[in-house]
């Protein structure tokens, strides 16, 4: 957008002069919340003191979408040396490369001046996922001088700067984040997860949960998924009960970058499709989503749900965190029925629950348990029972042995 002021009034401005051009840029930030820290050091690097060495510093640049370069980050500036060794710095990865790996991040090294007229002693390009091999092994950049390549014929470079180390921490390393590991208590999604799972798993004959993520960037090419097994196996993405669950969430967190935007409609359509196999009554499906309330396809999911009510299946969603939970309850539909493009759900498949209001103030136990679970369970009863009716499913005859529960349940976690 290109904005040309006016002058307001007769005192300002020169009558019939062009008083300049503001160029307004914008760009939608990424959802990507990880810290990157990093230390580097330079060797052989030109001398422009006349009286000393050189003072360098690093001036750190994030490319635009239109070409641009903006500054994101400076090093302090290390006094009278060719060799510097810069401090460890974190840097938001929004802010170097706004979430894109293979952005160009382009790094100028200069001699720092008293008077603000700093000498450019260089410079070099790299990206997010280059720095990130820092990891693993030292990376070494040449530092080139563009004006000095041209004039000098047997010009190498302006000296070397080396990437020391490189390290990222996950959202969920930050105290702040729902996602928390902290060594001393579980999280809020890790508690409401083990919670409300050890009530409902008691109704799953064979304790084999199918656990899923959604809104993440898989490893190696950082592919964002809306549903990916949290034990990493596409083939068999089942969990040996509530611990095989937990396990595989925690297993997850060390290896995805939490990432939106956050789509709730796969995972329904996901289990619909399983739940559209079964007609006979037999098997009765139960999808628990665990969220922080944040929701990117409203009219998808209504429309899931819309569709998914005439199939055997439940859905439960516990909410965790401070937020309000307006889409939430609008999507549990006791008040109105959710509708869709004109068209309501045959019948109420959604219980949303709000964890909160389960635990004590700090955050870190359950009060009370018995309570939890008449909550959880509350409409399952009589959303099993509507499903029957409505397709004049009668029941099993009273049957001398032990029989099984006839559910089946995933379970859906944010990861956003």
């Amino acid at each position: 957008t290109t904005l040309t002021p006016k002058p307001t009034s007769p005192n300002r401005g020169v009558p019939g002069k062009k008083c300049g051009t503001i160029l307004l840029t914008a760009e939608e930030l990424s959802n990507c919340r990880d810290i990157a820290t990093m230390q580097l050091c330079a060797n052989k690097l030109d001398k422009k003191d006349f009286f000393g060495k050189s003072d360098p510093f690093l001036v750190f640049y994030r490319s635009n979408e239109d070409g641009t370069f903006t500054i994101c980050h400076k090093t302090e500036v290390v006094k009278n040396t060719l060799n510097p060794v810069w401090q460890p710095f974190s840097i938001p990865v929004r802010a170097l490369c706004n979430g894109d790996y293979d952005r160009t991040v382009k790094i100028d090294v200069y001699d720092w001046d008293r008077d603000g007229s700093h000498d450019f002693i260089g410079e070099f390009t790299t990206s997010y996922r280059e720095l990130s091999k820092a990891q693993n092994q030292f990376t070494v950049y040449e530092v080139l001088n563009p004006r000095k390549k041209c004039k000098k014929k047997k010009y190498v470079n302006s000296g070397t700067v080396t990437l020391l180390s490189f390290s990222v921490d996950s959202e969920f390393t930050f105290p702040t984040s729902l996602h928390y590991m902290s060594p001393y208590q579980l999280s809020a999604y890790a508690m409401a997860l083990k919670a409300v799972g050890e009530i409902i798993q008691d109704y799953d004959s064979d304790k084999l949960f199918p656990a899923y993520g959604f809104g993440a960037k898989l490893p190696p090419e950082g592919r964002i998924s809306h549903q990916f097994p949290l034990n990493n196996n596409d083939e068999d993405p089942n969990c040996a009960g509530i611990e095989g669950v937990l396990e595989s969430y925690f297993q997850s967190l060390r290896t995805v970058q939490l990432y939106g935007p956050t789509y709730f409609a796969p995972v329904i359509n996901q289990v619909a499709r399983a739940a559209a196999k079964i007609s006979d009554g037999s098997q009765y499906y139960v999808l628990l989503i665990i969220t922080d309330g944040v929701i990117s396809d409203m009219t998808q999911t209504k429309e899931a749900i819309v569709s998914a009510s005439s199939l055997p299946m439940s859905i439960i969603i516990v909410g965790v965190g401070p937020a309000m939970f307006e889409a939430m309850e609008e999507l549990d539909g006791d008040d109105v029925r959710v509708s869709s493009r004109g068209r309501y759900a045959e019948r109420d498949i959604v219980q949303f629950v709000p964890f909160r209001d389960y635990v004590d103030r700090s955050g870190n136990q359950v009060l009370s348990m018995a309570r939890l679970a008449k909550d959880v369970l509350a409409e399952i009863p009589e959303q099993l029972l509507s499903y029957m009716r409505t397709r004049d499913i009668q029941p099993l005859k009273v049957h001398p042995h032990p029989i099984t529960h006839p559910f089946n349940h995933f379970f859906i976690l944010q990861t956003l």
